[in-house]
């Protein structure tokens, strides 16, 4: 068997001497000399990474996050008019007190007397101002009388706003507690908005508390002692806390997202028990070939350690294409996501090494007796089995698994790219049943068409008489409600004309009135006069220049990612095949993720087991999320799996047993890791909102179908396929610098022999 050539250096040899004694320790690149330094002075590492952690997360609770609110919150045309009307001051924080009944108009004295007590209330309420009543003609009555709304404001910008609710509130709830016999309910962008994000945060917070009792369960059973399951949990928590409170800086320059600190706890949960599993099991296949602690320490630093700074490399590389994506959220998503992988990565080469040599046989505390140690040694029967059988027949593994993930992935081709709309939210929540009963009494309360005209005075002749021509072409054209409303800012230089309309904002109904005013009906009005811009925003502008952005970006992306991957693969392999597959075989297993997606939520399949209703698209956000954490994710288990085989290879097997060897006994770390990625990240469909749903499945569906199909099968299929020019180096590359832990033996040499019979 080769397995003895593999293993050269790693058992005891005919003499019955220990491995130490005659066996090589891989010699000490940048990750082994971090892991060897952070070793001998332990003390120094754990406890230097405790106050790094600690002063982190100090740091970021006196700084604070600057998260993302008012026009920066929109993009395109869209972007700019939000702009344009918020520096004009013309998006005040109204909100409203929504009185309705099913026998009272407005016009008995109890219904009279309600407005009357609410008017006072608020402004006498702190931070209100702009009272508006119904009594007065000021604000609106529905048609039938039944509806009236108290119109106010809520000083500050919208996050300010956000924290003075309090006052209004209160005052709120003691009229509805004053005048049972009407429904009386606030509503507003600030109150909803507020509601909504708590519920989601509420959603967020389920997930991560189910996340890390599911995590530590599957590492106990991996590792089979609770101190070894620990050692990753708790090497990435501390990661986060850390990556949180550092996020604080760069929000300064440029306001993150508000839902940030949920992707720092995914990433980095992730991306750390990834490393911590790689380097752990391969100090424990060390420890049980006969190595001492600290020989095969040095060994998993030399080896893992280096495997994981290549791979959190190539995940930066891949979270970087998001700051092309021109979106704020993007672009925080990009800051946080770099940053925890950055943390994790160094945490991974230096402070594990110090918590390893530390805890020594420690390791093992609280073993479970019923769960059989797994010596890393023993290669998975089942992989070793599975590559076998695979590599007897490699092309025939090649038209199977790969004909299912392109089946799987021809359904993306006709993804329907949406915004969430009121729709798609959960409907037993309070502020959409409320926000459905305003929409019906109060059409125009609802989707609108934002058209935001400036110009040195919107009050002259000229401005005026265009502004009056586009609010009368506007309702003649279909599906143009009525009410529309024209607002002018107090300097005279910006004017919104609001034009409400049928739809949800993401539907055909409303896109289509959105084009026609855009195309063709500002064009043949204000766009006419001399010196007025003209922009246009509202619900349907704002999700269709979303789409648009995304869609135009994309390619720039992609080719942003793939280039940086394929040069930190080709530096890393000294291969130019090895990168092109890799890059390849991870657009399969997106591709396929893509494809499950759309047939699960865009054709509505698995609505009952999952608990949603189809809006016939994907949430415009997620293929682009998806892409850059599933490609970085890909290319964690990808250069672990290929650094085992490149070492076996560069040990004097041949490619096949090379590939056999490599997966048998990488495969087991691997689904580990991909199993506890699959349940974390399944957690996500257990929420409420369609978003994360989509999300989940899409994550799960991916690391599944990666760390099964595509390493399993199709690596080792096409490696077989490609022999020894897997590792093909053109002459005019030989420059490129060597990374690799062990120089190859003698003979061996990068340049391919002819094609044979694969077998």
């Amino acid at each position: 068997m080769k397995t003895r050539v593999i293993q050269e250096g790693q058992g005891p040899d005919d003499s019955g001497q220990p491995p130490d004694a005659g066996a090589p320790v891989p010699r000490r690149n940048l990750a082994a000399r971090m892991g060897h330094w952070s070793a001998t002075h332990r003390k120094t590492a754990i406890w230097g990474w405790l106050l790094f952690v600690v002063l982190a997360v100090f740091i970021g609770m006196r700084v604070g996050q600057n998260t993302i609110h008012g026009a920066d919150q929109f993009s395109g045309e869209a972007g700019a008019a939000e702009k344009a009307l918020y520096g004009a001051g013309l998006r005040p924080n109204t909100e409203h007190v929504f009185f309705q009944s099913k026998n009272l108009t407005i016009n008995d004295p109890r219904y009279r007397a309600a407005i009357v007590d609410a008017t006072a209330r608020l402004r006498h309420a702190k931070d209100v101002v702009n009272v508006v009543s119904p009594l007065t003609g000021n604000a609106a009555v529905s048609a039938d009388k039944r509806s009236a709304l108290v119109d106010f404001e809520i000083t500050g910008d919208s996050l300010q706003a956000a924290d003075r609710l309090g006052p209004a509130k209160d005052a709120v709830a003691a009229v509805k507690a004053r005048h049972p016999e009407l429904q009386v309910d606030q509503f507003g962008d600030i109150s909803s908005n507020k509601e909504l994000n708590n519920t989601f945060s509420s959603d967020l917070s389920k997930a991560e508390m189910l996340s890390f009792p599911i995590t530590l369960v599957i590492l106990i059973i991996v590792f089979g002692s609770i101190a070894a399951a620990l050692v990753p949990l708790l090497l990435g928590i501390t990661t986060v806390a850390a990556a949180l409170g550092l996020v604080s800086f760069p929000s300064q320059l440029s306001p993150v997202d508000g839902n940030l600190s949920s992707v720092i706890l995914l990433i980095g949960l992730a991306v750390s028990v990834d490393y911590s599993l790689f380097y752990l099991k391969r100090e424990r296949e060390e420890r049980a070939a006969g190595r001492s602690a600290r020989s095969a320490l040095e060994v998993a630093a030399a080896t893992s350690g280096r495997s994981v700074l290549i791979s959190g490399l190539t995940v930066i590389a891949a979270m970087g294409g998001m700051f092309l994506s021109g979106d704020k959220t993007f672009i925080s998503f990009a800051e946080g996501t770099i940053l925890v992988v950055a943390i994790a990565m160094v945490a991974s080469v230096t402070v594990l090494a110090a918590l390893l040599a530390w805890l020594g046989d420690r390791i093992e505390w609280g073993r479970i007796g019923f769960l059989r140690r797994r010596h890393a040694e023993r290669e998975s029967r089942f992989w070793a089995g599975t590559v076998n059988r695979v590599m007897r027949r490699p092309w025939l593994s090649i038209v199977l698994a790969g004909g299912l993930l392109v089946a799987l992935a021809i359904p993306a081709l006709r993804m329907n790219i949406v915004t969430d709309s009121v729709d798609d939210l959960p409907q037993n929540l309070t502020v959409i049943k409320v926000y459905d009963r305003l929409k019906v009494a109060f059409p125009k309360e609802g989707v609108t068409v934002d058209v935001a005209v400036q110009a040195g005075n919107v009050r002259t002749p000229r401005v005026a008489a265009a502004i009056a021509a586009l609010d009368r072409q506007a309702h003649q054209t279909k599906d143009v409600l009525r009410g529309s409303d024209v607002t002018v800012s107090k300097d005279g230089t910006v004017a919104l004309v609001s034009i409400p309309t049928k739809g949800n904002g993401n539907d055909a109904t409303s896109t289509a009135v959105l084009d026609r005013v855009r195309n063709e009906i500002v064009p043949a009005t204000v766009g006419k006069v001399d010196g007025v811009e003209v922009d246009v925003s509202g619900s349907a502008a704002q999700s269709k220049d979303f789409r648009n952005l995304l869609t135009s970006r994309l390619p720039l992306i992609f080719a942003f990612v793939f280039t940086l991957a394929f040069l930190l693969l080709l530096f890393t392999f000294r291969s130019i095949v090895i990168p092109i597959k890799a890059i390849l075989l991870n657009l399969l297993s997106v591709g396929a993720a893509y494809g499950i997606l759309v047939l699960v939520f865009q054709d509505g399949r698995l609505e009952n087991l999952f608990g949603f209703s189809s809006n016939g698209g994907i949430t415009s956000w997620l293929p682009l999320f998806l892409f850059v954490i599933l490609f970085g994710l890909s290319m964690d288990y990808h250069v672990f799996i290929l650094s085992r085989v490149r070492e076996a290879w560069q040990k004097g097997a041949d490619t096949p047993e090379a590939v056999r060897h490599g997966i048998a006994s990488t495969a087991g770390t691997v689904t580990s890791a991909a199993i506890v990625m699959v349940f974390v990240f399944s957690v996500f469909v257990t929420l409420s909102f369609l978003d994360f749903k989509e999300m989940g499945v899409g994550l799960a569906a991916a690391v599944l179908i990666d760390a099964t199909i595509v390493r399993g099968v199709l690596l080792p299929a096409t490696m077989k396929v490609l022999g020894d020019w897997n590792w093909y180096l053109p002459s005019w590359l030989e420059w490129l610098p060597r990374l690799d832990q062990d120089e190859p033996k003698p003979g061996r040499t990068s340049a391919p022999p002819a094609l044979g019979p694969t077998g």
